[in-house]
């Protein structure tokens, strides 16, 4: 894979929106990581998931009922993501180091890998975001066409059909399979993810691993029977799954984003900074709705998150503020879709037009 650099040279922006960000953390003596509200988010978000664990566990009920509760308890599951996870592994829930490690191994409970992750997500996503052969996220696939410098085959042409049901497939086909490829791939993007684990996480991914069966199917067989164990464990991830895959496919796979495309083997140069490309290819959702910002961990702020990923979602909505007022300063984009529903639509429009866009380069 050749090297993609960006024309950081003159990065007047983000020097700019820095400074402003710095000065507004200073002025109001505030650290840029979590406080109480996200604590008591983590606290009510684990207490949940928990009680939902134990009561389909503990109390005889119908499958009806066990389905909902594993939906429900996916949903919830996918919350602890957005809001504990993803800042720990970001390095923003604490300044603790140890806190943000040990939360950010919520990431193995749910069945994933946090030290996979951060190199997938914190490194390769955030640099290269919608770069077409880079980033991850957009990866190459049979089933799902992300930009036009994507082979059509198709089936794409129904992918807007299709999709959800996709998605609510991904969180399973993520923890049983593609963690264990990456695990085992000897390369991704010329890294070799395996050879730059410590032994520690050696242990750790294996540990939870087999932990994760123990809890999520052999403890409820035991308990419940097998048949109210799968049901339970598939209902789980579809709800994880759908809710995990929709709100970060709004933030960067929607009609208003940009797509770049890397050419295997050779280096690209993009023109703009780094920041502004974020700008160009991140786009916020729903921001004026405090129930989706409290559930989604601030991530419909995603255009905040892109540029200031080490600072915990509680302060994204006042960061907007800034950043919005610095794009129109600079005459740069800041894309932001007012509802959910319109940005589900944007989305889904989108896959629409990419599946009956034939490729540019195959």
């Amino acid at each position: 894979m050749g090297k993609i650099s960006f024309n950081n040279k003159n990065a007047t922006f983000f020097k700019s929106l820095t400074e402003e960000t710095d000065s507004y953390f200073s002025s109001q003596k505030l650290l840029k990581t979590g406080n109480w509200r996200l604590y008591a988010k983590t606290v009510i978000l684990i207490f949940s998931a928990v009680s939902i664990y134990l009561l389909v566990l503990v109390k005889p009920m119908p499958i009806l009922y066990t389905t909902v509760l594993g939906l429900a308890l996916g949903f919830i599951c996918a919350c602890i993501g957005f809001n504990v996870m993803h800042d720990a592994n970001h390095g923003s829930y604490s300044s603790k180091k140890w806190i943000n490690e040990t939360l950010g191994l919520t990431l193995n409970a749910l069945g994933g890998n946090s030290f996979i992750w951060k190199y997938k997500h914190n490194v390769i996503h955030h640099t290269y975001t919608n770069v077409d052969g880079m980033d991850d996220d957009i990866a190459k696939s049979p089933f799902i066409r992300m930009c036009e410098t994507q082979r059509w085959v198709p089936a794409h042409q129904y992918q807007h059909f299709y999709t959800p049901f996709l998605y609510a497939v991904s969180s399973a086909f993520w923890v049983l399979f593609q963690d264990f490829e990456k695990y085992f791939r000897p390369k991704l993007n010329n890294v070799s993810i395996a050879e730059k684990m410590p032994l520690k996480d050696h242990l750790i991914f294996w540990v939870s691993k087999l932990l994760y069966v123990l809890f999520y199917l052999l403890i409820p067989a035991m308990l419940i029977g097998w048949l109210p164990c799968v049901v339970f464990f598939i209902a789980l991830h579809i709800g994880l799954g759908f809710t995990l895959a929709i709100v970060f496919q709004l933030a960067h796979v929607v009609d208003i984003t940009h797509f770049e495309f890397m050419i295997p083997g050779e280096a690209k140069r993009i023109d703009d900074e780094w920041a502004i490309h974020q700008l160009k290819t991140t786009a916020n959702f729903s921001p004026s709705n405090p129930v989706i910002t409290w559930l989604a961990g601030g991530l419909n702020y995603q255009v905040e998150h892109h540029l200031f990923p080490r600072v915990s979602h509680i302060h994204y909505p006042m960061l907007s503020k800034i950043v919005r007022s610095k794009c129109q300063e600079f005459g740069l984009p800041y894309h932001s879709i007012p509802t959910l529903g319109k940005a589900v639509t944007a989305h889904f429009r989108y896959l629409k037009i990419m599946g009956n866009k034939p490729s540019i380069i195959y």
